[in-house]
């Protein structure tokens, strides 16, 4: 599952969000409405805003909660649940902790180095990373397979991550995540579909993060619930050093690709209904 979010992640850049059931009169009739309808511009108009509103905002931490569903060979859908939390401070410095009930993991980037901890392990890798926060999540993606938690929505322009395959979108009004009133998106894409909630107000944060794998047999989701938001003044300055427990063993960046959410246990049906 998370290599075919990650394939659609390279290539197209974009998760795209798809209503999959309408409960009420009004959010039916907006599904019927043409590619160029007033409903599709508020969408877009509502995600530039949010994508406008993350860019302006230097540094940024949160928790977050997150379910990544996986289906086995013998049709079983599964959810691993994890927590964690990411704290940025633009452009170069990124820190990204995620605790699940296969791994203890961690993330560092001061603008200089990289370094990513396999804690239950005890182990570590570090790399070069002399660049933006953009350009340090495409390295951890594209070469090191490991995805940063809705990197998406932490690069400099959100607006350019998400839409440019999006073949369909739907404002489904308003939905309350966590206690906090947001507007509810769908959209779609010809590969995923996603659905994004985003805080109303001054500050249109993204307070859920919805990815449904449409190419994957049972369609398993991945789910990013954002929570205690934070910017400016409110972020700690002090997470962009990695802390190394006594005795931590240093591997090469790669050897850490087993370090994953996803145990050599499960017998998972590859991408794309594959077997």
């Amino acid at each position: 599952m998370q290599h075919a979010i990650r394939k659609v992640m390279k290539s197209a850049r974009a998760w795209a969000v798809a209503l999959v059931v309408v409960t009420t009169v009004g959010a039916a009739n907006r599904a019927t409405t043409s590619s160029v309808s007033p409903d599709h511009e508020n969408a877009k108009r509502l995600v530039k805003a949010m994508s406008d509103y993350l860019a302006s905002e230097k540094a940024i931490a949160f928790d977050f909660d997150t379910n990544l569903e996986v289906v086995t060979k013998e049709d079983q859908k599964v959810g691993l649940a994890s927590s964690g939390t990411v704290t940025l401070n633009r452009p170069d410095k990124i820190a990204a902790r995620r605790t699940g009930g296969f791994a203890d993991v961690e993330f560092v980037s001061d603008g200089k180095t990289m370094t990513l901890l396999g804690k239950n392990a005890n182990v570590y890798a570090q790399a070069a990373a002399p660049g933006t926060i953009d350009q340090t999540v495409d390295v951890l993606r594209d070469k090191y397979h490991r995805p940063v938690p809705a990197a998406d929505l932490l690069m400099s322009n959100v607006y350019d991550q998400l839409m440019p395959q999006v073949t369909d979108m739907k404002d489904l009004g308003s939905g309350v995540v966590r206690g906090v009133e947001c507007d509810h998106l769908a959209f779609r894409t010809p590969d995923v579909d996603w659905q994004i909630w985003i805080a109303q107000g001054s500050r249109p944060y993204p307070c859920r993060y919805v990815i449904t794998s449409t190419k994957v047999a049972g369609a398993p989701q991945y789910t990013i619930d954002i929570k205690t938001w934070k910017t400016g003044a409110e972020v700690p300055s002090d997470q962009f050093i990695p802390k190394l427990a006594a005795g931590a063993r240093k591997l090469n960046p790669g050897e850490l690709k087993d370090f994953d959410d996803v145990p050599a246990i499960f017998a998972i049906k590859k991408a794309y209904g594959g077997q």
